[in-house]
């Protein structure tokens, strides 16, 4: 059997009983190491769950996962997943590939980021698509990501912004070169975000385009949400770019139409309370 287990946001207690007795049972159990990151350590789940991890990067999982699922057939495996087994659509392809080998697999669900976001009072069934926002480099700067944030805007609806995380990644030279030398790991704050989807903003209005989101769009900055010091903080943009929220990882929102009640609860965690004062965004029923 192939268990895809959710271990939850924050850290070596979160995984569910039911995830705990699979890990248990299992002869070898994989960390999934790229995709998203506990407040706590390898050592410290090995000890907690009485196990020796094995740590799944990128490569493994998409390049080497016929090993990884090697004799599954005949003994239990299980795959550690931070937050929800299907947060990554990396997973979906390890569960095609145990089927095409006959291998049976079981999910065993936990919180993630999707549903987490909860926490800071937005109610979940108001939000759009999803969109992750890329580190920008000197010669690539997408912006494809700002188009969906405005369609949500549109529509009403918030959008939940996933924030890059740079793990075990090469450089070009090294890349070029073959060289197994990797960059120190980078996860972007709500800070850069921020600041990118600004720059954006800027560029679209010298292009003489009015941008869905301005300086003064409402926003919701998240760190390490589950963890002990999971830290929120709402405002403006323009906030969003100077507010300090620590250690990863983090996650913005962009609000669109909001409830009395959710403004009511983003209010808990404003920066400057004089921000809410002449948000118009605001649904009447």
């Amino acid at each position: 059997m192939l268990y895809l287990v959710g271990l939850g946001l924050g850290d070596a207690k979160d995984i569910t009983v039911k995830g705990l007795e699979a890990v248990r049972r299992c002869r070898r159990v994989y960390l999934e190491a790229y995709t998203s990151v506990l407040t706590v350590g390898k050592e410290a789940l090995e000890e907690f769950y009485g196990k020796e991890l094995i740590l799944a990067d990128r490569e493994m999982v998409e390049q080497e996962a016929d090993s990884l699922l090697k004799e599954a057939d005949v003994c239990d495996v299980a795959f550690l997943v931070v937050g929800d087994p299907f947060g990554a659509t990396t997973h979906s392809d390890l569960v095609l590939r145990a089927v095409k080998l006959g291998i049976p697999y079981k999910v065993i669900h936990n919180a993630s980021i999707m549903n987490a976001v909860g926490c800071c009072g937005l109610q979940l069934y108001n939000f759009g698509e999803t969109v992750s926002i890329v580190f920008w480099t000197d010669t690539w700067k997408p912006e494809s990501f700002f188009d969906k944030i405005e369609k949500n805007r549109q529509n009403g609806m918030h959008t939940l912004c996933l924030l890059d995380i740079k793990v075990k990644e090469q450089s070009l030279e090294n890349l070029m070169k073959g060289r197994k030398i990797y960059e120190p790991p980078r996860y972007m704050s709500v800070n850069q975000a921020a600041e990118q989807l600004l720059a954006i903003i800027q560029n679209r209005r010298l292009q003489g385009l009015k941008p869905e989101i301005t300086e003064n769009t409402i926003c919701v900055g998240l760190a390490r949400v589950g963890a002990l010091d999971e830290k929120i903080a709402s405002g403006t943009l323009q906030q969003m770019s100077t507010v300090e929220l620590g250690d990863p990882l983090h996650s913005l929102i962009v609000t669109g139409t909001m409830h009395p009640l959710e403004l009511e609860m983003l209010k808990l965690f404003s920066v400057d309370s004089s921000s809410f004062d002449n948000n118009a965004c605001q649904r009447t029923t």
